[in-house]
């Protein structure tokens, strides 16, 4: 773990959700109680939170993660392939459940069905938050996502430095409290995100809330 010094920050530390994306190609999804084949299988490191860190660290960002993945090979993967990418893994965690996955159905024109069993990323728990303090200290920027448990995410938001940003993306949606609404700067929503965080009236202003709010476009994975 790195110390807190000014010229020793990380540009970005993501508190989020890492999972094991096993994905099947088909030509088209089957209806309910019906069988259809599909591709070989593909297994590939993903959660939105793995995601981000993953890309932020192959632009050249000094990256960590806080996450909690299973002692087994989908964490393995996860792991390797983080730091392969110059991701910091010290706080990622290992243990308490199997690690994440996604089951991915892909049809020929791109369009996707997703299942996700959250495991270890449910075990991601205030505490462990508050022990990577210094993880959180040293962070100009904290990005966090909503597939890990949301007393989670409000500890996030209470544990981060006084100058740090917070960049929140509100998926999949779920009840937000004012304390973390507020701290959000930016809120990055697509248009069904931003209905459900901030109402039907999402395109006007508000009093209370985050301040920036970006439109994202529809996820695809």
């Amino acid at each position: 773990m790195h110390d807190n010094a000014p010229d020793d920050r990380y540009d970005l530390l993501v508190v989020g959700s890492a999972n094991a994306d096993l994905v099947i190609g088909v030509e088209r999804r089957p209806a309910p109680g019906e069988t259809v084949l599909g591709s070989d299988l593909a297994v590939h490191p993903g959660g939105k939170g793995a995601n981000q860190s993953l890309a932020a660290a192959r632009l050249g960002a000094r990256t960590a993660l806080l996450a909690r993945v299973g002692d087994d090979d989908h964490g393995r993967l996860l792991l390797e392939t983080q730091r392969a990418a110059g991701v910091d893994t010290d706080g990622v965690l290992t243990g308490g459940a199997p690690t994440g996955v996604a089951l991915i159905t892909v049809d020929p024109s791109g369009d996707n069905s997703i299942v996700v069993s959250p495991g270890a990323n449910g075990r991601l728990t205030p505490e462990d938050v508050r022990a990577a303090a210094p993880l959180l200290a040293a962070a100009r920027v904290i990005s966090v996502q909503l597939e890990i448990p949301l007393d989670t995410v409000a500890e996030t938001v209470r544990g981060r430095g006084p100058d740090t940003r917070l960049v929140l993306n509100p998926s999949p949606p779920a009840p937000l409290s004012e304390e973390v609404l507020a701290a959000c700067d930016p809120l990055v929503v697509n248009e069904h995100e931003a209905r459900y965080i901030l109402g039907e009236d999402a395109g006007e202003g508000r009093t209370t809330g985050p301040r920036p709010c970006s439109r994202s476009a529809p996820a695809r994975s």
